[in-house]
């Protein structure tokens, strides 16, 4: 089920309008694509708790506008520079025949199972958290998820290894070669080892100072 939000629409326009819906704890927004632009404002603290949730960033979402609902993306949000507030929002009308670009998130299972992480003592590091991926608003997941549990240490899994849900493709900037997660010796086990290497130098050179016969006279 879509996840719903109320907008309405807006007549007054400018730095001065917005400031007054502002003060009313509003925030002023813009819906287009599909037809003309439309100016709207919505509640700010339903939308800040929106916000708050993974699945509204990457999902197609019913916006409910004076009674009427049109399916739409969330394109962009500007936040205040120190209080937690919305300042503007942008959404993007859907046609459900056209294939859209979205950054969807990836979700990462069996970490604890992974052989680089069970057996080895490595750590997972998230190269990528999201993925931009192209298909019909119908297909787009909420997530994607990513298993670990084969991942040995010193090994990543990379783009061409993730599954991607039906009709769902791979878009952007992404190559296939691109690591999405890999599986590292943690630092301080590297310095550890680093340290004691630098510590034995001096006891392996003596060793073979020791072993040379003496020069003769």
């Amino acid at each position: 089920m879509a996840i719903e939000i109320s907008a309405t629409t807006r007549k007054a326009q400018g730095t001065g309008a917005s400031r007054r819906l502002r003060k009313a704890n509003r925030v002023p927004g813009i819906v287009y694509g599909s037809g003309e632009a439309t100016m709207i404002d919505l509640d700010h603290n339903t939308l800040y708790y929106a916000l708050r949730n993974e699945a509204f960033h990457a999902s197609v979402l019913s916006l409910d506008l004076d009674g009427k609902k049109e399916s739409v993306l969330l394109r962009d949000f500007n936040m205040h520079p120190f209080r937690q507030q919305v300042q503007h929002i942008d959404f993007q009308r859907v046609d459900a025949k056209k294939k859209i670009h979205m950054k969807v998130p990836l979700h990462f299972i069996n970490a604890d199972i992974a052989p680089g992480v069970k057996t080895s003592g490595g750590i997972i590091s998230h190269v990528l958290n999201d993925l931009e991926v192209s298909c019909l608003p119908a297909d787009l997941p909420a997530h994607i998820e990513v298993d670990l549990a084969h991942l040995d240490l010193g090994h990543s899994i990379h783009v061409s290894d993730v599954k991607l849900p039906k009709g769902v493709e791979v878009a952007g900037h992404h190559h296939a070669s691109d690591a999405v997660a890999t599986v590292q010796v943690p630092r301080g086990h590297v310095e550890a080892a680093a340290t004691e290497a630098a510590a034995a130098a001096p006891a392996a050179d003596a060793k073979a100072a020791e072993a040379k016969p003496a020069a003769k006279k």
